[in-house]
């Protein structure tokens, strides 16, 4: 008799975004006249086009596959050599970290990397999770059965790792020991960032425990300040305990057209069996690569002009960020994040509930926010918002944020 997998019946409640797209619904059913006024803070997806020379690029790789000469069908799975050559060349290199052209993995982005890497170590590994979190890294481990029974705030099999205000919503080395351990450095939700300092502690914890770090580097390419690493291995012994997940979508505007990259270092090894084989076979038999069109427009974002052009859309985040970062703390909240991530960070006002203030934003506001309840208890009482709208529309937001009557008596 066939069975449902039972460790999907252990979820509680929906996907966080799904939950949001839910409530939303409900809210554009009971006020319609309303619904073309929501603006958007909430979801991390990007509001600025792609850049001319990838649409170019992609539009070529187009006609290719119109004439038999430059048609491409079938490729390896790991990714075409222009575009793993192109990572390596302007992502690494330049930074002093040697990396071969198959420890470079391409795929259709971050969040399925660090969802899908669990699939190559075994069912009763210990898992390492920061609180609050991006949610995929805990929900894949509890689909794989890692995580135990939950008691409403904690799985039981889980390492919890509180990140608060008092520790600046970084995680601290734990006590106990974590065979798999998930960072997300520049962090969602909460816009943190670790120096060189305060990642070295991990990968040493981890290499004197031999354990390996899913180190998700979705957000490093809005890193500014300069003590803070754009790639783990920047810290010496990384590559023998630590495994890297990029995405293009961020940066360079791929949310839709999806591409990012995992770095597996041949270095990297279980009792002598080589974690860079594991990946490689399972992407081999579970994935069929990126598309040729895709990569050709991902291995354009390396080009000169096109480097220019993401840059400026970086910048335009940025500065999103750092408005909402200014009129939060205006109205006296504490705020966090939005330096070297495009996420702030913000408590919640008078003490409300992160559930209660995202009701409020929407019923007199009109904003989309994402409560931070959803990533984890120590998430409650604080509310991402995202700096990837647009500025017209993140000026209006704050606006009306401003007038809200839970911040008339600030």
């Amino acid at each position: 008799m066939i069975k449902a997998n039972e460790n999907y019946l252990k979820l509680p409640g929906n996907y966080l975004f799904s939950e949001i797209d839910k409530r939303v619904a409900v809210w554009k059913n009971a006020h319609p006249e309303k619904a073309s006024e929501l603006i958007s803070l909430g979801i991390g997806d990007v509001s600025r086009p792609l850049a001319p020379g990838v649409v170019a690029a992609m539009e070529k790789a187009v006609k290719e596959q119109g004439h038999k000469e430059t048609f491409r069908g079938y490729r390896t799975d790991s990714g075409y050599e222009f575009l793993r050559e192109a990572i390596i060349k302007n992502e690494f290199a330049p930074r002093g970290i040697h990396l071969d052209i198959d420890e470079i993995f391409i795929s259709d982005g971050a969040k399925s990397d660090t969802g899908n890497m669990g699939d190559i170590f075994s069912d009763d590994c210990v898992v390492a999770v920061c609180d609050p979190v991006y949610t995929v890294y805990a929900d894949a481990n509890v689909m794989a059965g890692r995580a135990g029974t939950f008691d409403g705030k904690y799985w039981s099999r889980f390492i919890n790792l509180p990140c608060t205000a008092e520790n600046d919503f970084l995680p601290q080395i734990p006590d106990q020991v974590a065979d798999l351990i998930y960072l997300c450095l520049p962090n969602n939700p909460t816009g943190s960032a670790a120096t060189r300092e305060q990642l070295k502690l991990w990968v040493d914890y981890a290499l004197k425990n031999h354990s390996i770090i899913i180190m998700d580097a979705a957000y490093e390419a809005f890193i500014t300040r300069e003590d803070v690493p754009h790639s783990i291995y920047e810290i010496e012994g990384a590559k023998e305990c630590a495994i890297e997940c990029h995405s293009f979508s961020k940066m360079a505007g791929f949310t839709g057209t999806r591409c990012g990259f995992a770095v597996v270092p041949k270095e990297l090894n279980i009792d002598g069996i080589s974690v860079n084989h594991l990946w490689e076979r399972r992407q081999t038999t579970k994935f069929n690569g990126v598309s040729y069109i895709v990569q050709r427009g991902a291995e354009a974002v390396y080009t000169k002009e096109t480097k220019q052009s993401v840059a400026e859309t970086i910048a335009y985040y940025m500065a999103n960020a750092q408005k909402i970062r200014l009129a939060l703390e205006n109205l006296g909240l504490r705020v966090y994040g939005g330096i070297d991530c495009p996420f702030v960070w913000s408590e919640t006002p008078k003490g409300m509930s992160s559930w209660d203030f995202f009701d409020q934003l929407i019923d007199e506001a009109q904003i989309i926010a994402t409560p931070g309840a959803g990533f984890g208890p120590n998430g409650e009482g604080f509310v991402r918002f995202s700096a990837f709208g647009e500025a017209a529309n993140v000026d209006v937001a704050l606006h009306r944020m401003e007038a809200m009557q839970v911040f008339a008596s600030k």
